[in-house]
């Protein structure tokens, strides 16, 4: 039985080869994932120590308040330490050479004076020794044209951009520095300057020779006292390789969920493949009976061919794999993302991925297996061989239909229950109710959609529909495959596009201004909004801020724009808000007993209530504070409550009688001063928020690709295979008269109608998914509902049917590649 199966894989080494390519693409994706996560592990290693190659130990803060610059000098002068300098990482701008901020988010970092604790990579110049000195990462510095010796203006949260003097160019490429913008470098003091930070995110040590790093640790942690920690140089670099670590699990499994999805997909594949390729064996298997061969030979030898054909197609996987790694390097070079670390191929990797591809193969094979090997060994001798093919049974129509239900009842109930597992658990209950009710539900579709092609085509496309649906498992499990890849598509198409309209509709409804000014990659510099409230061009300059105090939000709001987010006055006049008055939501002032008048007191300040209003919507997940339980003061009251509380965004209105050029150009003469503030309108604004979305869709997009290209090939694989099973069929129709072009006509209306199918059904489901998701978001956060993009969906249908008619190229090849008189003869 060996020897026959074997000689059985080398007779039919063609046919099998298009069957492994799902499992080939399957495993490649596995293997490409292991392999670049495994390099980016590799580089993280590799980085952890890289700031820290001088560093012996290093006190941090164990509160959310920065370290003082004062303790700087307290820990320098402990019995064993030879330096000690304060450390931070916070967010800058730089000025280019033609006036404008050097886009990116810029990395601003306190460089070390004392050699001992310097770290950086110098490649031209030196580091800075005193304020009023700076380094850039030689990328930036080369690109500006910036020469050492120049003037360079840098800016942060703590001002307006002045000029430093370049001192020198550093490497910080592939690094924790390096996040694709430029790199800052300034000494502890410019640095805090530069920021507005408070202190230091760190202070770093350099031991004497000859002392411990243990004995010095407890003096330090002594002098340094109970609101800081002491770490040794080696929980330092353990520390740092554990964060790296994990947030490359988090991505790991990001990746390993997607190619999950290409696996799953690549098993329906080969598990059809399986069960047409043995039913047409079914006379050549009960010949094998006749002739002495038991039912354990016959399956033994069935998974032992899977076996073989899953080994060699997850070797073919794994070399692919590796070039996948190498490209998925070069996108993350070309996006200037930090350097992966080149490619790790470890021997788990390998063996896993070959053990996995093994598993699929012959776990998909096991149910074929086992009913081929019911055939009788009388079957040899009659037309009992031929199988006719079965529908679903009873049982699987009832399950799926009952599946199939709860499914769409787990969809409808997320929102009200506001459980998002509820929302994945309806996806995947829905999409098992397809699998089981498939033999009936796309056979019905395939007749539905067929009989337009009926009226276009005539009896040819009624020859193919007859050929679809000849067997309903067959064509359910070609259409299922697709349905996995098309309905994520979909489903992420969908919610991408609902949750663009969502927060559009979102800014239309909370911000009325002409410009806004918003921070980057952190909140405004300080003296920013000042500045524009100071410009008699603009009538409105409001910087939206909010604290907790007591379990209370306050937030800063403006006579002119408040009532924009209020839906009702309960009691008193809104318009008398101003300083030494608020307006107190209606959840908060029953909960409180205030009403209009009453005094209210906050943070030690008195103020007196306007006005009591509602701002009706659902609370925002996650909030420090109960629903409702919100007031609003002025910018000026705020101010004077949370002096360093800043904000993100600024909202601007002109002045009446100003022309909105005027008013404009009045803002970028202040904006233009602070490289990390940037001026957009509401358009822009929205291009802002909706970036992301754009960006994790087209990832989404290009990672669930691979599982619909792995369905594409099942169902070229499928009619392949069935073309093989109808030469004598299709010889008797060439006999009769139809020409090679309604014969390649024929099987790509097949082809497309089972892509059409399984495209429709993928869709739907995809579009139910997206509606159970934003419902439930709706309940959450608001302004969310279902936004059909017809444009994008149609789209993802022709690309279906396009690449159903390309698979179909290759059946109707062979299906003409052999004479008419020789094909009749085939048994």
């Amino acid at each position: 039985m060996i020897r026959t199966t074997l000689r059985q894989l080398r007779a039919e080494a063609l046919r099998l080869m298009l069957s492994s390519l799902a499992i080939v693409l399957g495993v490649a994706f596995i293997a490409g994932t292991l392999i670049f996560v495994d390099g980016m592990r590799t580089g993280a290693y590799e980085r952890a120590g890289a700031f820290d190659r001088h560093t012996d130990l290093a006190v941090h803060s164990t509160t959310d308040d920065p370290l003082p610059a004062a303790l700087v000098e307290k820990v320098r002068s402990v019995d064993g330490v030879a330096a000690a300098e304060g450390e931070l990482l916070g967010s800058g701008g730089v000025v280019g050479a033609d006036g404008r901020p050097v886009l990116g988010y810029a990395v601003l970092a306190a460089i070390p004076v004392d050699e001992a604790l310097r770290s950086y990579d110098v490649v031209a110049g030196r580091l800075p020794d005193r304020p009023g000195e700076v380094v850039l990462d030689a990328p930036t510095a080369a690109e500006e044209g910036f020469a050492l010796g120049a003037p360079v203006r840098v800016g942060g949260g703590g001002g307006a951009a002045r000029p430093y003097t370049l001192v020198g160019t550093v490497d910080v490429a592939g690094t924790a520095r390096d996040v694709g913008g430029p790199f800052i470098g300034l000494v502890g003091a410019a640095a805090l300057a530069v920021t507005g930070q408070r202190g230091y995110d760190r202070i770093m040590v350099a031991a004497r020779p000859g002392t411990t790093d243990e004995a010095l640790a407890g003096r330090a942690a002594e002098a340094v006292g109970a609101g800081a920690t002491v770490k040794t140089r080696q929980r330092i670099l353990d520390d740092a390789v554990t964060d790296a670590v994990r947030d490359l699990q988090q991505f790991n499994m990001a990746l390993l969920t997607f190619a999950g999805v290409a696996v799953v997909v690549a098993g329906f594949v080969i598990a059809n493949t399986f069960a047409i390729v043995l039913a047409q064996r079914t006379r050549r298997t009960a010949l094998l009976r006749l002739v002495g061969a038991t039912r354990g030979q016959l399956f033994r030898a069935a998974l032992l061919e899977a076996a073989l054909l899953g080994l060699a197609a997850s070797a073919a996987g794994v070399l692919i794999g590796v070039v996948l790694a190498g490209g998925m390097n070069q996108v993350m070079v070309r996006l200037d993302a930090p350097a992966p670390g080149g490619l790790t191929v470890t021997a788990s990797t390998v063996l896993v991925s070959l053990l996995l591809g093994t598993a699929i193969t012959m776990g998909a094979a096991l149910l074929p297996a086992w009913r081929g090997i019911r055939i009788a060994p009388v079957a040899a001798l009659t037309d009992a061989a031929v199988q006719p093919a079965r529908g679903a049974g009873r049982l699987r129509l009832t399950v799926g239909a009952l599946v199939f239900a709860a499914g769409i009842a787990a969809l409808v109930g997320a929102a009200y229950a506001v459980q998002v597992v509820l929302v994945a658990a309806g996806g995947v209950l829905t999409f098992f109710g397809v699998v089981l009710f498939g033999p009936v539900l796309v056979p019905a579709l395939v007749r539905v959609l067929g009989w337009p092609a009926r009226r276009l085509f005539g009896a040819t496309a009624g020859l193919a529909v007859a050929n679809a649906v000849r067997n309903p498992r067959r064509i359910a499990a070609t259409a299922t495959a697709l349905v996995i890849g098309i309905g994520l598509v979909s489903a992420f198409v969908v919610g991408a596009r609902s949750t663009k309209d969502g927060i559009e509709r979102s800014v239309d409804a909370e911000i009325g201004v002409d410009w806004l000014v918003t921070g980057i990659g952190g909140s405004l510099p300080a003296p920013l909004v000042a500045e524009l409230r100071a410009r008699p061009e603009l009538a409105v300059v409001h910087e939206r801020r909010g604290a907790v105090a007591a379990g209370v939000q306050i937030q800063a709001a403006h006579p002119a724009l408040v009532a924009r987010t209020l839906t009702g006055v309960v009691a008193g006049d809104v318009d008398r808000l101003g300083p030494g008055w608020v307006l107190v939501h209606r959840e908060l002032a029953e909960a409180r007993g205030w009403t209009t008048g009453s005094t209210v007191t906050v943070r030690g300040r008195s103020l007196r209530v306007a006005a009591v209003v509602t701002a009706d919507g659902p609370a925002l997940a996650g909030s420090a504070v109960p629903d409702g339980h919100v007031i609003d003061v002025v910018d000026a009251d705020f101010a004077a409550l949370f002096p360093d509380e800043r904000g993100f965004l600024a909202e601007i209105d002109p002045a009446d009688g100003v022309s909105a050029d005027r008013a404009r150009a009045a803002v970028e003469s202040v904006v233009a001063r602070y490289p990390t503030a940037n001026l957009m309108d509401q358009g822009a604004y929205k291009k802002m928020l909706t970036a992301t979305v754009d960006m994790l869709l087209a990832l989404v997009t290009a990672l669930l690709g691979l599982a619909v290209v792995i369905a594409l090939v099942g169902v070229a694989n499928t009619l392949s295979l069935s073309v093989v099973e109808r030469t004598r069929e299709n010889a008797v129709l060439r006999a009769v008269g139809l020409t090679r072009g309604r014969m390649r006509a024929m099987l790509a209306v097949e082809a497309v109608l089972t892509a059409l199918v399984g495209a429709l059904l993928g869709v739907g489901l995809g579009t139910g998914v997206s509606a159970a998701a934003m419902a439930l978001l709706a309940r959450i956060s608001g302004d969310f509902a279902v936004v059909l993009p017809v444009g994008q969906l149609g789209l993802i249908l022709g690309v279906a049917v396009v690449a159903a008619l390309v698979a179909s190229v290759l059946p109707a090849r062979r299906a003409l590649s052999r004479p008419v008189v020789e094909a009749l003869g085939d048994q």
